[in-house]
């Protein structure tokens, strides 16, 4: 699990934001019990002793710092949201700079408003955000069984295309002006 995230890390940082916030759920339904982590999760992995262990290790840390961010229930690691708070960065710098990304994220519009409308009181703070929470709430409502509805599936396309720009841009080594 561990060696997946790295590599996730080094190859989309949009499936490794995604990747992280389906650890930090799994951590959640174990309730932080690392034992049952161990027994239920990685005790049926296919994988080295060396990886299990360094994956322990990784998952130990993950939980500990969740319990310390007061994020037993919802939320994500500081260190996660400062990535997605550095692609919303890119984002921002790309509307200014870049006409191609613009009439991509324009494609954008109709969703995110009908999305912030319906979204209430919980308002992420950018769309980036919001973006990356509807790919992770499709993700789980597969993981579930659930059917997507066909609206957000539209939306979810036209909010990939936009994240698979900021993460070329992203992996590219782009560097926000703000940084």
């Amino acid at each position: 699990m561990k060696s997946i995230a790295d590599k996730k890390r080094k190859e989309n940082i949009i499936e490794y934001i995604l990747y992280l916030y389906r650890m930090e759920d799994l951590l959640r339904a174990y309730q932080f019990e690392m034992e049952d982590v161990d027994t239920y999760v990685l005790g049926h992995e296919k994988v080295s002793s060396e990886d299990k262990t360094e994956t322990k290790k990784w998952l130990s840390e993950m939980s500990s710092k969740m319990l310390r961010q007061g994020i037993r229930k919802k939320g994500h690691l500081t260190e996660t949201q400062e990535l997605v708070n550095e692609l919303a960065q890119i984002h921002w710098q790309l509307l200014k700079e870049d006409p191609e990304y613009l009439a991509i994220y324009r494609k954008t519009q109709a969703h995110l408003l009908q999305l912030i409308t319906e979204t209430g009181e919980e308002i992420p703070s950018h769309e980036i955000q919001l973006f990356i929470n509807t790919l992770y709430g499709i993700l789980l409502s597969k993981l579930n069984g659930r059917k997507v509805p066909e609206e957000i599936m539209e939306a979810a396309t036209s909010f990939g295309d936009v994240l698979a720009f900021i993460n070329h841009v992203f992996m590219s080594g782009f560097q926000s002006q703000g940084k």
